[in-house]
């Protein structure tokens, strides 16, 4: 499967037929999580202790939006590398729309409070080392490990 990631898609996906696994149960971390998502854009928002409390570098208030748009490229990129270590989906509309993700997201990030997304950042970081470990202890990257494709 090393060159042919439609095989692996393929095989994946017989697989998880086989086993009787769900493909979308790896989203049931992001659902547990969202709750405290949520709770943790309002305390930003609404926390008047954060108002003006110098962060690190370029970020003045973790409670406004990036003024420069880092955080958010960050993210952006940090989302491209994480969707490149993961095998390339089956179905052609949902390679699609994992390609398009990380463009929206940080769009959406551009206006929330910097503490949010350097929280959303943080986490992306954290499952890319996570995922190329995995990767590595398994045998070898993902096929669609490599920047080039």
């Amino acid at each position: 499967f090393k060159d042919d990631r439609q095989a692996l898609s393929r095989a994946m996906m017989d697989l998880y037929k086989k086993e009787k696994i769900n493909p979308a149960a790896g989203c049931l971390p992001l659902f547990i999580q969202m709750p405290f998502f949520f709770a943790f854009y309002w305390v930003l928002i609404e926390s008047v202790e954060l108002r003006q409390q110098p962060f690190i570098f370029w970020v003045d208030d973790l409670s406004a939006r990036d003024p420069f748009f880092i955080l958010p490229i960050i993210n952006c990129i940090a989302m491209v590398l994480q969707m490149r270590l993961q095998p390339t989906p089956a179905d052609p509309t949902q390679a699609k729309v994992m390609k398009i993700m990380p463009v929206a997201f940080s769009a959406m990030f551009a206006f929330f409070p910097s503490g949010l997304v350097l929280y959303w950042t943080t986490n992306a970081l954290f499952s890319i080392i996570q995922q190329w470990r995995i990767n590595k202890i398994i045998g070898g990257n993902a096929p669609s490990a490599s920047l080039g494709s």
